[in-house]
């Protein structure tokens, strides 16, 4: 209700002012009113323009994102209703040269004040949103002179723009709400634990949005701090090293370990192989190859030799210069491998003593997420069948197994998604909050 009426009243001001003129000819005035009127009318516009919508509960991002979306539709309405308006007057009110005059005016102040609210608008807009995609930007800026077009085009911003606000206002609420029963506040902290090919704690954030929100609810987040590609027995030991730190920095006897792909394969040789079992109350494996990928076996015999050490000489240059002191991208490809991953599992016994649990999530087609994840959907699938873009659903079971995610519709969750890699609101599916209840589950168990 309260956006409507801001939205009326946006609509009301625009059209009252750029209808100005028409006062002396239609309403009897003295002077003095009308000059008060005018400055009072254009005052309110101008207050309008810069705040177009507040609420104290929100953040300022999202007052001024709503703020973009309630100058956008009270200049569309307003604008629709000054056309009906001109075109009446163009119709039937045109009959002397002072008539002519204040149409061309009243029309010229329609173009000129419905254009600098509409550019507040977008700017506000192209600043504030994270959930309008490039695409949709790119087809906003180079439509937005096409009438009708353009209109229709900034309606589906509209509508993405109030999805993102009411999301996000809701969760802001919600952690609000509950913020002092902390219920991430684990006895042991939670030590993230990236995948193949990224890094978690320089230049990007590995985990999205996730960490904060674990935070906002009490947990106390850590990261591997791992290189971004290397053998699991070589990030196993860089892994045990961030879980000693951790725990010295914490005082805490034992660490939960949320672990992304690979990072669980990583993770389950520190424990079984280098005695990390005592330090570790749980490890949660998300959508890991913990039987390989064995779409990697098929391609690394059709891709040639030297392309591959192309790639890996390449790909260990660029990490070398973003921080990690030696990667090794053939001993990471080498190891997602479903024959050396069923060797592993055959050959080294697992550790007891601590919370093994596993989830995954399903990809519905190729069309559920973007490159290279879609074309990784199309590799997986004639190999091994139901797939996240890179790991099959069989390959992720592993420990209590959580069950496999998806959400309505065609969409599906990606590989991707499950760290928030895109930073995208799912519909159906709020990844954020699948970690605060995963982390208030481990509480619960009194880890």
């Amino acid at each position: 209700m309260r956006k409507w009426i801001s939205t009326l009243y946006g609509s009301f001001l625009y059209l009252f002012v750029v209808n100005l003129i028409f006062i002396d000819t239609e309403v009897q005035m003295t002077v003095a009113r009308k000059s008060f009127m005018t400055c009072l009318s254009i005052l309110l516009l101008f207050l309008y323009q810069i705040v177009p919508y507040w609420k104290l509960s929100m953040q300022t991002r999202l007052n001024v994102l709503m703020g973009g979306y309630e100058l956008l539709l009270s200049t569309c309405f307003g604008v629709l209703i000054q056309g009906v308006l001109l075109i009446r007057r163009l119709l039937f009110g045109l009959e002397t040269g002072q008539d002519i005059a204040l149409f061309t005016t009243s029309l010229l102040l329609t173009l000129v004040v419905g254009f600098l609210m509409a550019v507040n608008g977008f700017i506000r807009i192209m600043v504030t949103a994270k959930q309008i995609k490039l695409t949709w930007r790119i087809v906003w800026a180079l439509c937005w002179w096409i009438p009708l077009v353009n209109v229709v085009i900034t309606m589906q911003v509209c509508h993405m723009v109030s999805r993102e606000c009411k999301l996000e206002a809701a969760k802001q609420e919600l952690n609000a709400v509950r913020k002092e029963n902390e219920i991430c506040s684990t006895k042991y902290p939670v030590l993230l634990v990236h995948g193949v090919f990224f890094r978690d704690w320089q230049y990007f954030n590995y985990w999205g949005r996730i960490p904060a929100e674990l935070q906002k609810n009490g947990c106390q987040v850590f990261y591997g701090r791992h290189q971004s590609a290397a053998a699991v027995k070589d990030s196993a030991k860089e892994l045990l090293e961030q879980i000693h730190h951790v725990i010295e920095e914490t005082g805490c006897e034992k660490v939960n370990i949320i672990a992304h792909s690979k990072g669980g394969l990583d993770t389950r040789y520190a424990i079984d192989c280098l005695g990390a079992a005592p330090l570790v109350a749980s490890l949660t494996t998300i959508n890991t190859p913990h039987q390989g990928c064995l779409w990697v076996d098929r391609l690394l015999e059709k891709v040639p030799k030297g392309l591959f050490s192309f790639v890996a000489k390449k790909y260990n240059s660029l990490f070398c210069k973003l921080g990690d002191t030696n990667p090794d991208f053939t001993a990471a490809v080498l190891d997602l491998t479903a024959a050396n991953c069923r060797k592993r599992n055959e050959e080294i016994p697992e550790a007891e003593g601590y919370v093994k649990q596993s989830v995954m999530s399903l990809m519905k087609n190729c069309f559920s997420a973007s490159f290279p994840l879609n074309l990784g959907y199309l590799l997986v699938k004639p190999a091994e069948g139901r797939n996240d873009g890179l790991v099959a659903q069989n390959s992720a079971v592993w420990g209590h197994f959580l069950g496999v995610l998806t959400c309505k519709g065609r969409r599906g969750i990606s590989h991707g998604d499950m760290i928030d890699l895109f930073r995208e609101n799912i519909k159906g599916f709020d990844v954020r909050e699948y970690y605060v209840m995963l982390v208030k589950g481990l509480k619960d168990m009194g880890l």
